[in-house]
């Protein structure tokens, strides 16, 4: 599939899941909508951008297992987080729950939400080598009588482990504690079923595994959570509140639903990425999806489990704790000096990150990854003796 993308040939890119890469159909079908656009802005934008986003919208939220009603787009997961933890109301005294594998950015803007209000900010440790079984237990303990979200990731960005977590949704939804979950790197990548996971609030990111173009991603939230959301941006969406939208979650002047008409209009911007979802959900259904995901995810398992029988190191987490996406652990005391001699002595694209005492190089695994392109970081890897 390399045809399919526009990533240079010189290059082996094995960073997929930093910020994803667009296939040419997907790229001619947004910029198709661009130059729509183009012809009459007015009309576009004024008078036809919210039935088309609807249509997308619909397209997105049978793809994952939700009612579009529940979904909105936003340019980010990072934005999605930040609206959410903007949102809810926290009082002095009050506290979040984040592990410590969560994204910086996204824990910034729990940390500063909660740093305004009084409220307090804690990471529970997740210890390495990870125990799935153990995990919905572990952070649970740690909660008590203050604590009134859970923020987690559903696949770690440093770590690539993919947190189980439906038995901790379950579990903190019946002691009363709601659960905001960061998703940038599922959809595309994992089933998604956001109606049976029933988080509080879930936000993925649509350019990076499922390959449509950056600035596109969602935000859903439960029906009953969406009185408390507020846009980033107060723009006309809450110029009707007055209108009949009251604490319902429904707006009867206009007919949207509270999270649709606060979120959605923020003043001018462009729209197109989120129209050419549906192409990009088109391109993976024609080129057999879920086949392509379970072969780039043995081909990942077997690059970590290989370098693994090398340098003497063990995975950090049972196999099906991994998609196609996995932290091969190398002894490394710099990472960054590592990243960039990969870089700029071997061509080879890919991050290398850290979690406490340990390193690994985060490697994405997409179908147009050639097996000559996972030999290369092999060698590369020996040569440089991590």
């Amino acid at each position: 599939m390399r045809d399919q993308f526009l990533l240079d040939p010189g290059l082996v890119f094995l960073n997929h899941g930093s910020y994803g890469a667009c296939p040419s159909p997907v790229l001619e079908a947004w910029q198709g909508w661009q130059r729509e656009l183009e012809r009459n802005p007015v009309e576009f934008l004024g008078r036809r951008s919210a039935a088309l986003l609807r249509t997308a919208r619909e397209r997105a939220a049978a793809a994952f297992g939700a009612q579009a009603d529940d979904l909105v787009f936003v340019p980010n997961a990072t934005t999605g987080v930040a609206t959410m933890a903007r949102s809810w109301p926290l009082a002095p005294g009050d506290e979040v729950l984040g592990t410590d594998h969560e994204y910086g950015a996204c824990e910034a803007a729990w940390q500063v939400a909660c740093r305004e209000r009084g409220a307090g900010y804690r990471r529970v440790e997740v210890p390495l080598p990870f125990d799935p079984d153990a995990f919905a237990g572990r952070v649970l303990a740690a909660a008590d009588g203050r604590t009134r979200v859970i923020f987690v990731s559903h696949v770690t960005s440093t770590t690539a482990l993919v947190f189980p977590l439906a038995g901790l949704v379950a579990r903190a939804r019946a002691l009363g504690i709601a659960v905001v979950v960061d998703g940038a790197h599922v959809p595309g990548q994992l089933p998604l079923d956001l109606d049976a996971l029933g988080a509080d609030a879930y936000t993925g990111n649509f350019h990076k595994w499922l390959c449509a173009p950056r600035g596109s991603a969602f935000l859903h939230v439960r029906r009953d959570v969406q009185p408390l959301v507020h846009a980033p941006v107060v723009s006309w969406g809450y110029v009707a509140d007055a209108a009949g939208a009251g604490h319902t979650g429904f707006d009867a002047y206009t007919g949207r639903t509270l999270l649709e008409r606060r979120l959605q209009w923020q003043g001018t911007r462009d729209v197109t990425p989120w129209l050419a979802l549906p192409s990009a959900l088109d391109f993976w259904a024609a080129h057999d999806a879920p086949r392509l995901r379970a072969e780039s995810r043995v081909r990942a398992l077997a690059l970590m489990h290989r370098v693994g029988r090398r340098n003497g190191l063990a995975p950090i987490a049972p196999d099906d704790c991994f998609g196609q996406m996995v932290p091969v652990p190398v002894r490394c005391t710099d990472a960054e000096a590592l990243r960039r001699r990969l870089f700029e002595h071997h061509r080879i694209e890919v991050p290398v990150t850290t979690h406490g005492a340990h390193a690994f190089v985060r490697v994405s695994v997409m179908p147009y990854t050639r097996d000559d392109e996972l030999d290369a970081l092999e060698l590369a890897l020996a040569a440089e003796r991590v």
